[in-house]
């Protein structure tokens, strides 16, 4: 007998508690490479210049961003969990590929493997839990799923540096990635249920958008709310992929020791996912439209700290307001997605919100590898910086609220 889907965290939270554990998988298989890959360029493959290091996320974030605008169609069309396994199956050969790699190609063709593995899988674990979630506790459902997530970067980076600072950049640090790809895989397949139902329970019988190209153009500029939060996904992950590919090239030229590095990374991602348990409820109690705004602000702010100062100490309180401020932003634009769009589409507008976010890696990779490649690391940096504390302006100036405080 089929049992009839509920909404509500209480009532699916064995299948939420999963799915949350399901993404701190997918959080890991990112956090191998956070301080390995750009180290990686230098010291194994001979890469010098910033724009040919950042190759590697330039491709990371243009596969990814394509791969989620395809994960939220495919789940809509057939269904949540085939995507979530197919999403698996193309991450477990990245380990293996960064381990064995003969040269830079490898890594490319590793982190094309990786993005298509990040796409659907974090893409599909973000439309699972708001369908689980219902509209009453959307914030701090994205809150918990995107803590989990970055928390495990966050680990995984601090054990992947220690790892290589104890035994050297491969293999061991990799071994990680592996063990995570085939318990993610495993979990996937056998224990975690199909979500669409739900949503299709919330949206009832009303359907408002039914084409692709309209959910694609609404999300993308016609809407002034989805819009905004659009162009501050991508801004948020601009940046973040600075933090990823030059910050640690900095550090070493300013000889800081690998565990320091791996240290100061894991920082700046523990504070970004430890702060969004806090951030994601508050955005349900508070409303969206201020975190956002000042969480941008802070990024900003934290990074023209990072590229003013110098040390050990000011870096780690750099490093902690920008995962502080990353946090206040990163479950709250997801939960905006959720409160706008309606459930009959919202697959579909979360992978056009997560494209632009995600195509922020390619777009900060080409920005800040050319800029440093001409000015050098701290101009990328203040430019950077000042790009972030524009995008939250804009979301000042143009963005609705889109909850209502203390309605949850």
């Amino acid at each position: 007998m089929t049992r009839t889907p509920r909404l509500g965290l209480r009532a699916n939270l064995a299948q939420f508690t999963l799915l949350v554990a399901v993404n701190a998988l997918v959080g890991g298989m990112l956090g191998q490479e956070r301080v390995t890959l750009p180290l990686l360029a230098e010291q194994a493959f001979g890469l010098t210049a910033a724009t040919g290091t950042l190759t590697f996320i330039l491709t990371f974030g243009l596969v990814k961003a394509a791969t989620n605008f395809f994960a939220g169609t495919l789940s809509d069309r057939y269904g949540r969990k085939p995507v979530l396994i197919a999403g698996w199956l193309a991450g477990l050969p990245v380990p293996l590929l960064l381990i064995w790699a003969p040269n830079w190609g490898w890594v490319i063709a590793a982190n094309v493997l990786l993005g298509v593995n990040q796409g659907l899988t974090w893409s599909t674990t973000v439309i699972m839990k708001i369908d689980l979630a219902g509209p009453e506790r959307r914030g701090l459902a994205m809150g918990l799923n995107e803590a989990a997530g970055y928390l495990a970067v966050a680990l995984t980076t601090v054990a992947t540096g220690y790892l290589a600072e104890r035994y050297g950049l491969r293999p061991a640090p990799f071994l990680l990635g592996a063990a995570y790809a085939a318990l993610g895989l495993g979990l996937s397949a056998v224990v975690v249920k199909e979500t669409h139902d739900h949503a299709r329970l919330e949206a009832g019988s009303t359907v408002n958008l039914s084409s692709t190209r309209q959910i694609f153009l609404l999300t993308s500029f016609k809407d002034r709310t989805l819009s905004s939060v659009s162009q501050a996904g991508m801004v948020n992950n601009l940046n973040d992929g600075l933090a990823w590919g030059l910050l640690p090239i900095m550090f070493v030229t300013r000889g800081l020791p690998l565990g320091q590095i791996g240290f100061l990374s894991a920082l700046y991602l523990a504070v970004w996912g430890l702060g969004q348990l806090a951030t994601g409820a508050m955005s349900d109690r508070w409303g969206r439209k201020g975190l956002i705004v000042w969480g941008m602000l802070a990024q900003g702010l934290a990074l023209a700290v990072i590229a003013f100062a110098g040390g050990f100490l000011w870096w780690a309180a750099a490093l902690a307001l920008l995962g502080a401020g990353t946090a206040m932003v990163y479950p709250t634009l997801l939960a905006a997605i959720g409160d706008v769009a309606h459930p009959s589409w919202r697959a579909r507008a979360v992978g056009v919100y997560r494209l632009w976010r995600d195509g922020g890696f390619a777009v900060g990779a080409l920005v800040a590898g050319v800029v440093a490649d001409l000015f050098g690391i701290p101009q990328a940096i203040w430019t950077v910086a000042a790009l972030t504390a524009a995008s939250g302006l804009i979301v000042a100036l143009r963005m609705d609220e889109t909850h209502r405080r203390g309605s949850a």
